[in-house]
């Protein structure tokens, strides 16, 4: 069974051609408590379903933790050529929903503004788990501040990366949160959230600042709650890293978690790598691949160089 997150780069271009980014909406701050309700048949045979998965993923020796080591070893050329595939191709088609791409490559895109992070979780969402995980993801927002040199953060009251953590059972809460974020999405892209595929664990979609499509202002992501702990911190780190703008997986990137093959479950040091090469000054938002080509060769043995 593989693990399948999705990165959903320009999937509401279309429907966000008049709107400047996403608006935060009134209840950016709002903090529902959780529910005291015994969850659905449906949230619990989710919440069975992944638990199994988890385990299955980590019986095959699947879902590492250890960030790769010398048995996954990677030269300059394969940092680039990984770094290509990864930062220049979509997962999806744009405007398609989960339709896979098979086009060219594009523009490089990432962010120009601070990026601040927020974690918001549905009522059915206990305590205990709300409170892991936000350590969780403060503690990797700050390793990825580090390893880009962007300002990345934590904020509750001035969010631009919308990480919702719900499940079957906040379906309702889902759908108005999204409304108020993407005010301008029509109902098949809401759909794309609230009743994603099974085998999608998580995904997220980044948009556009102003009238450029390579600069990314807003994300919204979706993580579902009924995931046992160690799935659920996976989404977090895909999802977060593809929303700075690796939006893309390929097979051979390794050791990764941009690799739909569930080998790594956190981000590695070949991915740390990844992240900072995105955004070290030399390269420029909307540069094409070609132009981008003899920089992303130096930094690549810049970061790699020095294992051969």
């Amino acid at each position: 069974m593989n693990l399948l997150r999705a990165s959903l780069f320009g999937l509401l271009l279309a429907a966000l051609a008049a709107c400047d980014g996403l608006s935060p909406g009134a209840s950016d701050t709002t903090k529902p408590k959780p529910s005291v309700t015994q969850p659905s048949g449906q949230s619990a045979a989710l919440t069975a379903y992944y638990a199994d998965v988890q385990q299955d993923l980590l019986a095959r020796g699947l879902l590492r933790t250890d960030g790769g080591g010398p048995d996954t070893p990677y030269t300059p050329d394969m940092l680039a050529r990984n770094f290509e595939q990864i930062a220049f191709f979509d997962e999806y088609v744009r405007g398609a929903g989960l339709r896979k791409s098979s086009g060219g490559a594009g523009q490089l895109g990432r962010w120009s503004r601070p990026v601040r992070v927020a974690l918001e979780f549905g009522n059915s969402v206990p305590n205990a788990q709300r409170s892991q995980d936000q350590a969780d993801v403060s503690a990797y927002v700050q390793r990825l501040a580090g390893v880009t040199g962007h300002s990345i953060s934590m904020s509750s009251t001035r969010a631009n990366f919308h990480v919702l953590v719900m499940g079957e059972d906040d379906k309702a809460q889902l759908e108005t949160r999204l409304r108020q974020l993407i005010p301008n999405a029509g109902n098949s892209t809401i759909r794309v959230f609230t009743n994603p595929p099974r085998d999608i664990h998580c995904l997220v979609a980044a948009f556009p600042s102003g009238g450029n499509n390579n600069d990314y202002g807003q994300a919204v992501a979706l993580v579902r709650s009924e995931h046992p702990d160690l799935l659920r911190k996976t989404c977090y780190h895909e999802e977060i890293a593809q929303g700075l703008g690796l939006a893309n997986d390929s097979p051979n990137a390794r050791p990764s978690i941009f690799n739909d093959d569930d080998e790594f479950a956190l981000l590695t040091t070949h991915d740390e790598a990844l992240l900072s090469m995105l955004y070290d000054p030399r390269l420029a938002i909307g540069m094409t691949l070609t132009e981008a080509r003899p920089v992303i060769n130096l930094m690549a043995r810049e970061k790699a160089g020095r294992l051969y």
